[in-house]
């Protein structure tokens, strides 16, 4: 028999307040069995000592002691008077050494013979259960004390009995347990008050997506879902009315003779959806539940698909109670590249009905929760690449064809230059009317060739240089041919440590690294991101001009990953540089040339990893990236 999740819900509420006034009335039995046994045995005490005391003063000779406590009338009293110390004292007697009544508060029974009870004092000292068990046999317990005469009080003359009745102090007790379960049954019943409404609130969204599909079922347009922002209900509504979007928008069409079937619309949705008869068939699934699960294809069995896969637990659930389930978050194991991968997704099986809420099957709609994550991450990244194409066209445009054709006219004025000397007419000056040569200069001006060579090879380098800057934005721009291979991260960093040691000593920067000693694998280009480690670590050197600490620190994180964190104690960033510190060409440096950290990003996204910053001016920043472990 399946409960549903509202029953669920108040039976576990209920039983756990159950579980609680329960224990707390066993305990709160125990103690007022532990008082009742105190205050009897108190009472019983007092009661002895009165007759002890009584009988003293009585008793003047062991030859008329028994005639003396029988005659005597206060003795008696106190006796008979005896169960108004305690309403759980049943009788008070004086017995002889053989427990022959001597004195009883019931005449009647003196001269006879009263067998010996257990006595109530070691009662006190067991645990509860020990005392309940006692008391509820409806036994008799007793509080005695020996008469001792003679001038040392070595000869016994008789006992001092005082009986103790359990079933009066059960009595007792059942009164009380009776009004701890009523307190009990009235904390039941407010608990279960506040189970149904909570849970009452907490299904609403449930209730809310139900009557939507419900409504979508008898053929309403435009059906839209309220559901509260900010939770995993809000993400699912907006699925809804997209979907319910689309479907009104192919109504219509339909109505206006549209090819366009239904079936089109939700395929081209991201979230994976299917439908499943009553019989436990797949009657449609679109594209990315066919991805997700191939078994899922229309037509299909639901006995076909993996037994404990998430997606058939919720429909099989959905279809044995024909409610809706979820939603529920679940982690699936996927295939892609090789290698295993886990994403988390949004499930929720809804019950469809027909306008004669005749059960018609169940739509399973699942949400990848990464998607949008990732989504945004590409779109970020393919901006700056799109930006990086269209400047990178101008440069090769623009400055590729000028240098090459300059290096040629280099290589030729060299060769022309090998001759040994350049001709320079002579000056002349004009004056007056006529013209006057300037100091009498020699007919030629001989220039030594190998210094202009000297020129030229600068102009050439200088050249040189410029073009390995173009051919290093066009290496930013073109895909990466990365060489994977598992890489030991704490080994790559401390290498990176003594390339920049140097420079670090040099500025007063102290050197920090830490590694996890179960540091795993990363799946990396050790070259790439060796670069990419360097260009943070020298960015955070020159970030603290006064001296510092520069931290590596490298550990386990979540989903397969490892985290390395680099952390300065430098100037820090502003925050209105924060968001723009990974985009091509931003830099504060006068020299900066705003290459280096988009080259770290891009490295790190070609590793499928993820880069933050965090930076707070004057105290210093920290970069923390997150790799993927080598399998």
């Amino acid at each position: 028999m399946r409960f549903s999740i509202k029953t669920k819900q108040v039976v576990g509420v209920v039983l756990l307040v159950a579980l609680a006034v329960t224990a707390l009335s066993a305990i709160y039995t125990a103690l007022v069995a532990g008082v009742l046994l105190t205050e009897t045995q108190s009472r019983g005490e007092m009661l002895r000592t009165f007759v002890f005391e009584r009988a003293q003063r009585v008793i003047t000779s062991k030859e008329d002691a028994y005639a003396a406590l029988r005659s005597d009338s206060g003795l008696r009293s106190l006796l008979e008077s005896s169960m108004a110390y305690s309403r759980h004292v049943t009788y008070a007697a004086l017995v002889d050494p053989r427990n022959v009544v001597i004195v009883h508060s019931s005449p009647v029974l003196e001269g006879q013979v009263l067998e010996p009870q257990a006595q109530l004092e070691p009662l006190l000292s067991e645990d509860p259960w020990t005392q309940i068990q006692a008391i509820s046999s409806e036994g008799t317990f007793e509080v005695s004390e020996r008469l001792l005469l003679g001038s040392e009080g070595e000869n016994e003359f008789g006992t001092i009995r005082i009986g103790i009745s359990t079933a009066l102090i059960w009595e007792d007790l059942l009164k009380t347990m009776r009004t701890a379960v009523l307190v009990g049954l009235a904390a039941l019943a407010v608990s279960t008050l506040v189970a149904l409404l909570l849970a009452q609130w907490t299904l609403r969204p449930v209730h809310v997506l139900q009557s939507g599909f419900a409504r979508l079922g008898r053929g309403e347009f435009g059906v839209k879902l309220d559901l509260p922002a900010g939770d995993e209900f809000s993400e699912l509504g907006a699925s809804f009315n997209k979907l319910s979007a689309e479907l009104s928008t192919v109504r219509s069409q339909l109505a206006t003779d549209s090819a366009a079937p239904v079936e089109s619309v939700v395929d081209r949705l991201e979230d994976a959806v299917a439908m499943v008869n009553p019989d436990g068939q797949v009657v449609f699934a679109n594209a990315a539940i066919r991805t997700a699960l191939p078994e899922a294809a229309a037509g299909s069995k639901l006995t076909a698909w993996p037994p404990l896969h998430p997606y058939r637990e919720v429909v099989e659930r959905a279809l044995a109670t024909r409610q809706s389930v979820g939603p529920l978050s679940r982690r699936l194991a996927l295939s892609g590249d090789g290698e295993d991968d886990e994403t988390e997704q949004l499930l929720m099986a809804h019950a469809l009905s027909h306008a004669d809420q005749r059960f018609m099957g169940v739509m399973l709609v699942a949400r990848d929760l990464g998607y949008i994550g990732q989504v945004q991450s590409t779109l970020r990244y393919s901006q700056k690449a799109a930006a990086l194409g269209r400047l990178l066209a101008g440069v090769a445009h623009e400055v590729k064809n000028p240098l090459n054709a300059m290096t040629i006219h280099l290589e030729l004025l060299k060769q022309k230059l090998g001759g040994g000397s350049v001709a320079r007419p002579m000056a002349r000056v004009a004056e007056g009317g006529g013209v006057r040569v300037a100091d009498a200069p020699p007919a030629h001006v001989t220039v030594d060739s190998s210094t202009v060579l000297n020129h030229v090879s600068v102009i050439g380098s200088e050249i040189r240089r410029l073009d390995e800057v173009v051919q290093g934005f066009l290496k930013f721009s073109r895909p990466e041919e990365l060489a994977l291979e598992p890489v030991d991260l704490a080994a790559l960093v401390a290498d990176v440590g003594e390339v920049v040691g140097p420079q670090a000593n040099a500025a007063g920067v102290r050197l920090v690294i830490a590694a996890a000693g179960d540091l795993p694998r990363v799946s990396a280009d050790s070259s790439l991101l060796r670069q990419a480690l360097l260009n943070l670590a020298l960015n955070a050197v020159q970030a603290m001009p006064s001296g510092g600490v520069l931290r590596f620190e490298s550990r386990r994180a979540a989903d397969r990953q490892v985290e390395l964190v680099i952390a300065d104690t430098g100037v820090g960033i502003p925050p209105e540089h924060l968001a723009r510190i990974f985009d091509l060409y931003f830099t504060t440096k006068d020299a900066g040339s705003g290459i280096g950290l988009s080259m770290v990003y891009r490295t790190i996204q070609l590793h499928d990893g993820h880069i933050e910053v965090q930076s707070t001016p004057g105290r210093g920043t920290t970069f923390t990236i997150r790799l993927p472990q080598a399998a």
